[in-house]
């Protein structure tokens, strides 16, 4: 099984490459830093890397076409890159915030999909798995834009689905609630690490290595078996109570 996972190089990404190299697959791993990259690369057995920023349309496209002659046949493909930025309520936010996450989280998954899914088609065999979040369900303030990407990620692997029948294609949303050990928070906080550790004290959160167990379990089913959509939460992770504002 040759596998292409995105934003490889730390967290969810680099756990999902390891799971899936260290039983025998292919690993073909894109994100931004090579230095990172070459590290996981050491650590696998069969794997490719493509530095690469998947938001560069152009760059994306000509690595797809340029890669190694064993990889270029991809059985799954799990979008992971993606980003949260800022906390803050939507009449306060920095729009170029809003911006970058819709050209990673909606783009460039899109566009990525829109490239491989082709082959998938013609082979009559493929699985395409989306890292999305329990936010594209569950609204939270501040979560603005970042759930509303993440609800489109849903929606768009409900609507593959729908298009992909009678092809064999299968197609499933990872769905995680709180997970640590990534740098998820770190990017959402713009570098406040005592901010983003706090979030995880004490809250024995999900983590890398549960998230790839989950994708190489959907990705491993029996071909006649397509998880649509699977979430995933702590223990410890509960639903809110809907919050209803009082006048004084």
């Amino acid at each position: 099984m040759n596998l292409l996972v995105t934003g490889a190089s730390s967290g969810f990404g680099r756990a999902i490459a390891k799971e899936f190299g260290s039983k025998g697959h292919k690993v073909i791993a894109i994100a931004r830093r090579k230095e990172h990259l070459e590290s996981l690369q050491s650590e696998i057995p069969h794997c490719t890397i493509v530095p690469c920023d998947i938001c560069d349309k152009v760059a994306l496209k000509n690595a797809i076409e340029s890669l190694p002659k064993d990889f270029k046949e991809i059985d799954v493909l799990v979008h992971n890159a993606g980003l949260a930025l800022g906390i803050s309520s939507a009449q306060n936010c920095d729009f170029d915030d809003w911006e970058r996450m819709i050209e990673t989280n909606i783009k460039a998954l899109t566009y990525l999909t829109h490239l491989i899914l082709p082959q998938m088609v013609e082979r009559k065999s493929g699985h395409i798995i989306t890292i999305g979040s329990i936010a594209g369900r569950y609204p939270y303030p501040g979560g603005n834009v970042y759930g509303a990407s993440k609800a489109f990620v849903r929606q768009f692997v409900l609507g593959l689905r729908s298009d992909l029948s009678g092809t064999n294609v299968r197609v499933s949303d990872i769905e995680p609630g709180l997970a640590e050990g990534s740098e998820f928070s770190l990017v959402r906080f713009k570098g406040d690490k005592q901010k983003a550790d706090a979030l995880y004290k004490g809250a024995n959160a999900l983590t890398p290595q549960d998230i790839a167990q989950a994708v190489y379990w959907v990705a491993t089913l029996p071909p006649h078996i397509n998880i649509n959509t699977l979430e995933m939460m702590p223990t410890s992770q509960s639903f809110s109570a809907l919050n209803v504002h009082r006048e004084s």
